[in-house]
């Protein structure tokens, strides 16, 4: 059995140890005990000692209403405590240690590809040109609160500075000292919200990822990408190339978010050239200081006249701008009038005197400095802009559609949603080749028409590096993408934004090539695109509406055939994958899903949503980031110069063989049974998630309904709360048990050893199966049902996962899950002690919540100790959606 690595040992140890102090002192010693006495149960419970599962859960049931809160806050901290150890440890450096977590360096990976036959100049060219932007979306899946990641992240940096072995013994006592006061305030701080966040709110937060991590990061990793590069290649890094973008979905996704208005957004804007602005103030004010030399160019001389320091008269300049910047945009924000003359707009405005005193420092000799601090903000410009972050716009395809059809209607051209595809094809077309506006000023559409128009106008009032993609979700149709850009154009747009129909559900997924085909065909659009396009891949959807299995399926048949498409059309795609944290909605490790991507499809290009926990899991620390960004960097390139072969037709046979299964399999339970939607409702606590106030956005489209209304998060959380892991495996379980029947594990064998997509199906499939518990889901199904028909389904869902278990192993040829990833294994193992009490209470709060809730009020103490379970479990699943 694999241990944790000592050192990693020793921070829990530490870190669980400080908090025991926290909890001696305040609640006191009794609960400390008490604490201690359920934790040694647990772990007894885990090595199913006689007696003691009941032994655990007679201690929890004794837990009086005053102590219920202190014991599930010290089970939610620890966990908690635990993430940032293990988070640390990743990114540990010290001599003669290697971290678990050891990623390929981008020069092992570079010489790996010109071993390969990829020529310098090709490997070049691809990195030169290279896309990847990271979009941050504000899903509800980030439970902990800011406050308290804040304290996390100085913890982070304590036990860095303990690494160090030439600490004196005052030195380590004072950073112990301070590690321990972190502990101690968040033990005293409420690790819940207790009001929902705006969507500005969720803004800023995005804003503070990029000022506190990813302003550092970026330039390093940029740095560390030129060195390998001109190791390979004999060249580096152009100036001007930013192969790493960062966009957001935050103030932007008005898609089921009535929060997110035309004025949030433009507010958004707003803030994020005040945070630039001021971010970049600061690199120049320390560039004043580094760029004192007097040698100059005749370029720098003819701007700088006979300043006797050149530079920093440049950089004077740029500075009374950015604070101009800075007051203008803070004026904006709260609503001022605000005097534009004088400030940064444009990029070129604050690239070009930067890029100036670069080019003359290189023609002075004076090349180590001209690539220190100044490359630094050169590149920063380059990646940020002015706008810091790149804002997409969401909006579902009716809305679109509902407002060019008033507009038709106003004219008394007819009824636009009456009309055939071709016919409204038509009509976009003619407009957009037009010059005429289509709408009189007068004109007093609804309020919802008035709405999308609004936010069409704060979006043409922008330049090009302040936005990402339109995404149209519930796209079907080249109308779609007609429509959007007949209404920017309407507003004011003044160049070609990305519009970007998202397709999500199984059948969008089965449609999308067709569709793109016949946007493709409309030469005005083929001319307006320029050659290039992006679609979104949904992936939380299609695996709610169909399955995991039949959705990973469906999703590479569409990018493939997606990518076949663009090429006829001699277009370049830029597929945007709409991913989650967990299997569920398509998450999993970053570098294995880009690299089992169909052939041809990840093109030098990628775009890829990051939400919530997973945005602080992979960039809320500088030396994280720079990790998560090599790994990704790698990884597209490693998917363009090497894509993996084509599967043989008998494998493409076989996955639609195993698919027709799962999918009758899945839909059978989720959709045609009447017992399922009650037993999710009672079984989980879906209906509780709502008091967590993760997020702006409503966790259903719409009030009442059934799975189908219910956005594909909470979906997960509720399921992954109780560790039934329901989503990500039915369907599998039938599958799987088929192909065994039938005497077809050999060729999912010989599938997994050659075809990198099914490899890392089942290697995910694994992860979630090692993560669901039978115990405690029954636990749950014991506390929570009466009914003995919600009992039955019940236990027959439970056979179903133990049975897939047992195939997955009968498949893989093993004995235990995650024989091939000890290090996962001993970590979940470590938990278990912590997390098993906090499902037992939460079983147990959920059912006193409800008797409650009943009786027309639930006590306080309940339903906060009710939602610190929840951000526990969540804490010690390391996801939530």
């Amino acid at each position: 059995m694999t241990e944790l690595h000592p050192e990693l040992r020793e921070n829990v140890r530490m870190l669980g140890e400080l908090l025991g102090q926290s909890i001696r002192r305040y609640p006191g010693q009794h609960c400390y005990e008490l604490i201690e006495e359920i934790r040694a149960a647990a772990k007894a419970d885990r090595r199913q000692e006689s007696g003691s599962g009941q032994r655990l859960v007679n201690l929890l049931g004794k837990l009086s209403d005053d102590e219920l809160l202190p014991v599930t806050r010290a089970f939610n901290q620890f966990l908690n405590l635990a993430n940032l150890a293990e988070q640390y440890h990743g990114i540990r450096r010290k001599r003669g240690h290697q971290s678990d977590l050891m990623i390929e360096s981008l020069g092992e990976v570079f010489a790996r590809l010109k071993s390969q036959d990829v020529t310098p100049e090709e490997l070049h060219k691809r990195v030169a040109d290279l896309r990847i932007e990271f979009v941050l979306t504000a899903h509800p899946t980030e439970v902990a609160r800011r406050t308290l990641i804040m304290k996390y992240d100085e913890m982070s940096d304590c036990l860095a500075r303990l690494d160090h072995d030439d600490l004196m013994p005052a030195e380590r006592e004072e950073i112990v000292g301070r590690l321990s006061q972190l502990v101690s305030e968040a033990w005293h701080t409420d690790e819940i919200r207790h009001e929902r966040p705006t969507a500005v709110d969720e803004a800023k937060w995005g804003f503070a990822v990029i000022e506190n991590s990813l302003w550092e990061a970026l330039p390093q990793f940029l740095r560390s990408l030129d060195t390998s590069l001109q190791d390979a290649t004999g060249q580096g890094l152009p100036l001007q190339a930013s192969p790493i973008r960062i966009a957001s979905w935050m103030g932007g996704d008005r898609d089921g978010n009535p929060n997110v208005t035309h004025s949030v957004t433009r507010r958004v804007f707003l803030l994020g050239r005040w945070m630039a602005a001021d971010l970049y103030l600061r690199d120049i004010q320390s560039l004043r200081a580094e760029l004192s030399m007097w040698q100059a160019s005749d370029e720098l001389k003819a701007v700088a006249g006979n300043s006797r320091e050149p530079y920093r008269h440049v950089l004077a300049d740029l500075r009374e701008r950015l604070i101009k910047t800075r007051d203008w945009a803070e004026a904006s924000v709260n609503g001022d009038a605000a005097d534009p003359t004088g400030i940064l707009f444009e990029n070129e405005d604050f690239t070009g005197p930067l890029e100036l005193c670069y080019r003359s420092l290189i023609e002075c000799g004076l090349e180590d400095i001209a690539n220190g601090p100044l490359l630094d903000t050169i590149r920063r410009a380059h990646t940020f802009g002015l706008p810091l972050i790149r804002l997409d716009i969401r909006q579902e395809a009716t809305r679109h559609a509902e407002a060019v059809a008033e507009m038709v209607d106003y004219l008394g051209l007819g009824n636009y949603l009456s009309w055939s595809e071709q016919e409204r094809q038509a009509f976009l077309v003619q407009e957009l080749q037009g010059r005429r506006p289509l709408v009189p000023r007068n004109w007093e559409p609804s309020e919802s028409v008035r709405e999308v128009l609004a936010t069409c106008e704060v979006v043409a009032q922008q330049t090009p590096e302040a936005l990402g993609s339109y995404v149209i979700s519930m796209a079907s149709k080249p109308s779609d993408v007609l429509s959007v850009i007949l209404l920017l154009r309407e507003s004011g747009m003044r160049f070609p934004m990305r519009v970007v129909p998202l397709f999500e559900t199984l059948d969008d997924l089965r449609g999308a090539p067709e569709s793109m085909a016949a946007l493709y065909e409309v030469e005005w659009y083929r001319e307006y695109c320029q050659g290039r396009q992006e679609v979104m891949i949904g992936y939380s959807d299609s695996s709610k509406d169909a399955g995991q299995l039949m959705a990973a399926w469906a999703q590479y048949q569409a990018q493939e055939k997606l990518t076949r498409v663009a090429r006829q059309y001699g277009v370049h795609l830029t597929l945007f994958h709409g991913r989650g944290g967990t299997v569920g909605r398509g998450g999993g490790p970053a570098n294995r899903a880009i690299l089992s991507q169909p052939p041809g499809s990840v093109n030098g290009s990628f775009r890829i949503t990051e939400q919530g926990e997973m945005i602080r899991f992979k960039f809320g620390l500088p030396r994280l980031a720079i990790q998560s960004l090599t790994l990704y960097t790698t990884a597209v390139i490693e998917a363009t110069l090497a894509p993996p072969p084509e599967p043989e037709d008998s494998w493409r046979d076989t996955m639609d063989w195993l698919t027709e299964r799962s999918l009758a399999a899945y839909r059978d339970v989720v959709r045609e049974n009447p017992d399922f939607v009650p037993y999710f409702r009672q079984v989980t606590p879906e209906q509780a998630l709502g008091k967590l106030s993760l997020g702006s956005r409503p966790a259903r489209r719409k009030a009442t309904g059934g799975v189908e209304s219910l956005r594909a998060i909470p979906w997960i959380f509720a399921w992954t709360q109780m560790r039934l892991m329901l989503p990500s495996w039915l369907g599998s379980d039938v599958a799987l048990e088929d192909a065994a029947a039938e005497n077809r594990l050999p060729i999912l064998r010989e599938m997994m050893q050659g075809w990198p997509f099914f490899r890392t199906y089942v290697d995910m499939l694994e992860m979630v199966l090692a993560k669901a518990d039978l115990r405690i889901a029954s636990y749950y199904e014991q506390t929570l049902l009466d009914d003995e028909r919600l009992k039955s389904l019940g236990e027959s869902l439970r056979m179903r996962l133990r049975g897939c278990i047992e195939r997955l192993l009968e498949l893989k040829e093993q004995s235990d899950l995650l024989e091939g990833e000890p290090v996962f294994a001993h970590s979940m193992r470590v938990r278990s002690p912590y997390t098993d009490p906090l499902h037992y209470l939460q079983a147990e709060l959920l059912r006193r919540d409800r008797e409650s809730e009943g009786k027309g009020e639930v006590p306080e103490l309940v339903e906060r100790a009710l939602k610190v379970t929840m951000a526990g479990i969540a804490a010690g699943m390391r996801n939530t959606g």
